[in-house]
């Protein structure tokens, strides 16, 4: 509830209007019953007893309940009307604050949270915050407004009755508690499976070529469906739970409205209570009934939204874990561009990923990284990047601690292509250019020059080519070198290579290597790779093995120092050792 205070302050004008129009409808349909009590008790007996009756009475007040009708029907509508406006608007800002809240999550709280979450938290979770802000404008008000109306009006008719009315409502307050309060939790349980639902899904869209490939479809299948059938039993349990309100209400209503009746049969025996009495009377309490049933739902909305409105909070409200800092950048071709000071790094906190990484590496230096699979080599590429923080030991750019310094500034120094990275359903121009508009077209066609994508010349349209979502429709060597364009087309002071050449042959590997020496002089190179071709001409070596710097050198001094380095070269080099 109070999110969707918060949600709703910034409209309070609007909402101003579509509450007072809920309220005047509400108000008019408590008038209806009134005026039928009046027609059947007073207007009509006069007729009768009247000698030259005259129906424009009956005529008059008939209008008069039609237009009270009308006016009811047009507040209503246009309180509807607007309450659903609001409510979009509210979400709408929601799903913003919860993307710019996304978007400043550290890698550490995306990983803690799951990727998979976040977007069940984006989509349905603020579905049912949509929901509930709508459906409180429009039920909120009217329902308290007929449910507190209906019994004053009835205090008029028959105070006596009333109180007999009024006996029922803490029986169902205490229904209605009892089961919102179970409700919350089984709602909170149903968005967890919603969320390994998502990740079911997501797994088998990206991996659907692998799935097929290994004939696993109907293995995948009976995992998907597991999952599926867990999230329909904790939502049937959750919807059956809050499903027992309305019957067990409605029970203890009707028993209060025979009880009404019985009395109200005595007392128009006695002569207390007039028949048009009884007949508003029942009207009222009809009325009351519809608006505990309204109040009801509305109980089932907000239990689902508490539970949705918990889950948004808690990414709203994660404190920023890695503070961004204030200095910029300060260029000093004397001091090392990069330079890991005894960096340790470990992912889950138990088991260290880095172990006491040091190197330096100057302006215009090449750094080649080779080892096994997971044994660190891109860690230490989103520790540079700054992704995460180092557990132990520093980084600095310059000299200068990368903590220290604006995120924005440090990234925008440094082109990088991971070993999965993305590319977008947009042109290929739109890939390489990715919104950068100091980056001109002389630039991407430097940067298709030295990736070696002169592919794209052959494509129907050349640089306007529409790519496929994740470049489905490039080949695996097309795709790394738009990826490499884009990179190389920002001019960066660092390029880093994630094992970015994998799906190339050796011979354009060998062409990309020498373009890249030749227009980015300037650049230091980071290079992430298998094979020892690509990073033998590096000033500096580094072999990892399971998080720790093995050895370090030229390609020379490994061959002549490191037995692992020798294996490698032996195998991969045919025997050649230079």
């Amino acid at each position: 509830m109070r999110m969707i205070l918060r949600l709703v302050k910034p409209y309070w004008r609007m909402l101003t209007i579509s509450l007072s129009f809920k309220s005047i409808g509400a108000l008019a349909d408590l008038f209806l019953p009134w005026i039928i009590a009046y027609m059947i008790d007073t207007t009509i007996p006069e007729l009768h007893e009247a000698s030259n009756p005259s129906l424009m009475p009956l005529y008059l007040l008939g209008g008069l309940m039609v237009l009270i009708a009308f006016v009811g029907l047009y507040l209503n509508v246009a309180a509807n009307r607007k309450a659903e406006m609001i409510a979009a608007l509210t979400v709408k800002g929601l799903r913003h604050d919860l993307f710019s809240k996304i978007e400043r999550l550290s890698a550490r709280q995306v990983d803690q949270i799951t990727r998979p979450s976040l977007i069940s938290r984006m989509t349905t979770d603020t579905y049912n915050m949509y929901n509930a802000t709508a459906s409180m404008q429009r039920l909120g008000v009217r329902a308290p407004v007929l449910l507190i109306g209906g019994i004053l009006m009835s205090l008029l008719l028959d105070p006596i009755l009333t109180l007999i009315m009024v006996a029922m409502l803490p029986l169902i307050i205490i229904i209605v508690y009892f089961y919102s309060r179970k409700g919350i939790p089984l709602y909170a349980q149903t968005q967890t499976y919603i969320d390994k639902l998502i990740r079911k899904l997501r797994e088998y869209i990206s991996g659907a070529r692998v799935v097929r490939a290994l004939s696993m479809s109907e293995f995948e299948s009976e995992k998907f469906n597991e999952a599926n059938l867990n999230t329909v039993n904790s939502e049937q349990k959750a919807t059956i739970t809050m499903s027992r309100i309305n019957p067990m209400m409605q029970s203890v209503m009707n028993i209060g409205l025979v009880l009404v009746l019985v009395a109200g049969a005595f007392r128009i025996d006695q002569g207390v209570t007039e028949k048009g009495q009884i007949i508003a009377f029942v009207t009222y309490f009809t009325i009351i009934l519809g608006a505990m049933m309204s109040i009801t739902r509305i109980f089932v909305l907000s239990s689902r939204a508490t539970a949705s409105a918990n889950r948004i909070d808690e990414v709203l409200n994660m404190p920023d874990d890695m503070k961004d800092g204030y200095d910029k950048i300060e260029i000093n071709d004397k001091l090392p561009i990069i330079e890991f000071k005894n960096v340790s790094f470990s992912y889950n906190q138990k088991e260290s990923n880095l172990k006491n990484i040091n190197f330096k590496l100057y302006k215009g230096q090449t750094l080649g990284i080779i080892g096994a699979t997971g044994s660190g080599k891109t860690t230490i590429i989103n520790l540079l990047m700054r992704f995460y923080d180092p557990d132990q030991g520093s980084i600095k750019f310059y000299g200068k601690d990368i903590r220290e310094i604006q995120q924005n500034d440090l990234r925008k120094r440094i082109g990088v292509v991971f070993q999965n990275d993305l590319i977008f359903a947009d042109t290929i121009f739109g890939n390489i250019q990715f919104n950068r508009d100091l980056i001109t077209n002389e630039d991407i066609q430097t940067a298709t020059r030295v990736a070696q994508a002169e592919f794209i010349y052959e494509k129907e349209n050349e640089f306007e080519h529409q790519m496929a979502q994740k470049g489905m429709n490039l080949s695996g060597g097309q795709k790394q070198r738009v990826l490499i364009a884009r990179a190389v087309a920002g001019k960066p002071d660092i390029m880093v290579l994630d094992d970015a050449s994998s799906a190339l042959d050796y011979q354009t590997d060998m062409k990309m290597r020498v373009a890249l020496k030749k227009e980015m002089k300037e650049t230091t190179m980071v290079i992430i790779a298998q094979r020892i071709s690509s990073l033998k001409d590096s000033d500096l070596i580094l072999l990892i093995e399971e998080g720790q710097v093995l050895a370090s050198g030229t390609h020379q001094e490994l061959l002549e120092t490191c037995e692992m380095y020798q294996e490698i070269a032996y195998y991969q080099l045919g025997g050649e050792q230079s």
